[in-house]
C-alpha cells in the first residue's frame, strides 16, 4: 500500500512492445518499461484484472489479478474460560486489515507441553476449545498466534494463569414480576448460564442491579449462590430495569450483564365511585294546582244612562213579579 507495483507480460523479451488494459485503458498513474507495467503509489483503487497484448497484432499474452494488501501486524490475543473447569477458548484480531487473504496459526503450551487445539470452523479469528490438562494448576499457559499472508507474517504471545481467565456467561431466563398487594416489591429470578458445566461443584455468585427508568443511578445487591431476590424498596408505580451478572465464588471475574428486563410493582386498582340515594323518607310527588275555572259570562241589560249597577241575586225575581201583576 503506497508503494510501486511492477507486472510483467508473460515471458516476453525486454524489448517487446505491449499494451495493457484494465477493462479499458489503464488510467491510473503508471509507466511502461518494455513488457512491464509499473503502477506507482498503489492503493485499493488499483485492484483489478490486468491484461497485456503484444503489438502490433494485439495478441493477448498474459492476464494478472492484482490485489493490494499489507503485511499483517501483531494480532491482539485474548483468552477466556466460560466453561470452567472444562476448558477455555481464545480469539484475536488485527488492528489494521490486510485486505488480502491472511491465515493464522495458534500454539498453546502448558508446562512445556503443546496442547491440542480445536479450531473454530466458522470464525477464523477464534479457537473454539482448549481442554484444561489439569485443574488448579500453578503453571501458566502460553498462547502464541501467528498471522501470515503473501507479504509476510507477525506473531504475538500471551501468558496467563487459569484463574485469571475464568469468566462465566451472563445468567439466563431473568424474570421480574410484581408481588400482589405489595406496591414496593418486585420478585426477580434467573438461572445459571447453561454453558457453566458444574454449577454444584463450582458454584456461582450473582450481582443484581436495578433502577427506575426515571433515574440514572443503579442500586446493587450481591448474592451468594441464590438465583432469586425480592426488591423491597421499589418506587410505587414506576417501571424498573433489572440485570444480573455471575461469577465463580472463588476465582475469575464477573460476567457481562444479562439481557435487561422491565417490570413495574403492583398497582392497586382504583376504587369505583358509586352514587347512592337515601330512600328512608318517600318523596312526595308535586303537581301543579289546577287553575280556578273562569266564571261564565252573565247576561244582563245595559244600565240606564250607561251606568252599571250590580244587582243582587233576588232582583230578577222581583222584577218578574211586578211584570206579572201589571199584565193582569
Amino acid at each position: 500500500m503506497g508503494s510501486d507495483v511492477t507486472m510483467k507480460c508473460g515471458f516476453l523479451e525486454d524489448d517487446a512492445s505491449v499494451s495493457w488494459m484494465n477493462g479499458t485503458d489503464v488510467r491510473a498513474r503508471h509507466r511502461l518499461d518494455g513488457p512491464r507495467l509499473v503502477l506507482t503509489h498503489v492503493d485499493l483503487g488499483h485492484n483489478g484484472l490486468y491484461s497485456c497484448f503484444q503489438n502490433p497484432l494485439g495478441e493477448r499474452r498474459d492476464t494478472i489479478i492484482l490485489r493490494i494488501g499489507t503485511i499483517p501486524r501483531e494480532p491482539v490475543v485474548s483468552c477466556r474460560s466460560n466453561t470452567y473447569p472444562k476448558g477455555f477458548y481464545c480469539s484475536w484480531h488485527l488492528l489494521q486489515p490486510t485486505n488480502i487473504p491472511t491465515e493464522f496459526q495458534v500454539e498453546v503450551q502448558h508446562n512445556r507441553r503443546v496442547l491440542d487445539v480445536q479450531k473454530d470452523h466458522v470464525h477464523k479469528y477464534k479457537i473454539s476449545m482448549v481442554l484444561f490438562p489439569e485443574v488448579f494448576s500453578s503453571f501458566p499457559y502460553r498462547v502464541n498466534v501467528t498471522a501470515t499472508n503473501a507479504l509476510g507474517s507477525a506473531s504475538y504471545a500471551i501468558s496467563f494463569e487459569e484463574s485469571s481467565i475464568v469468566k462465566p456467561d451472563p445468567p439466563e431466563r431473568v424474570v421480574a414480576t410484581p408481588i400482589p398487594s405489595n406496591v414496593r416489591r418486585l420478585e426477580v429470578s434467573w438461572t445459571s448460564p447453561s454453558s457453566w458445566p458444574e454449577v454444584d461443584s463450582f458454584p456461582l455468585k450473582y450481582f443484581l442491579r436495578y433502577r427506575p427508568l426515571i433515574k440514572d443511578q443503579w442500586q446493587h445487591v450481591e448474592l451468594s449462590e441464590s438465583t432469586s431476590h425480592t426488591i423491597t424498596d421499589a418506587i410505587a408505580g414506576k417501571e424498573y430495569i433489572i440485570q444480573v451478572a455471575a461469577k465463580d465464588t472463588e476465582i475469575g471475574t464477573w460476567s457481562d450483564w444479562s439481557v435487561a428486563v422491565h417490570a413495574t410493582p403492583w398497582m392497586d386498582q382504583p376504587k369505583q365511585i358509586t352514587s347512592t340515594t337515601d330512600t328512608s323518607e318517600p318523596l312526595l310527588e308535586t303537581k301543579p294546582s289546577p287553575q280556578p275555572a273562569s266564571p261564565e259570562p252573565r247576561n244582563g241589560g245595559t244600565p240606564v244612562g250607561g251606568a252599571y249597577m250590580p244587582l243582587p241575586f233576588s232582583t230578577p225575581l222581583l222584577v218578574g213579579a211586578v211584570l206579572l201583576l201589571s199584565m193582569w
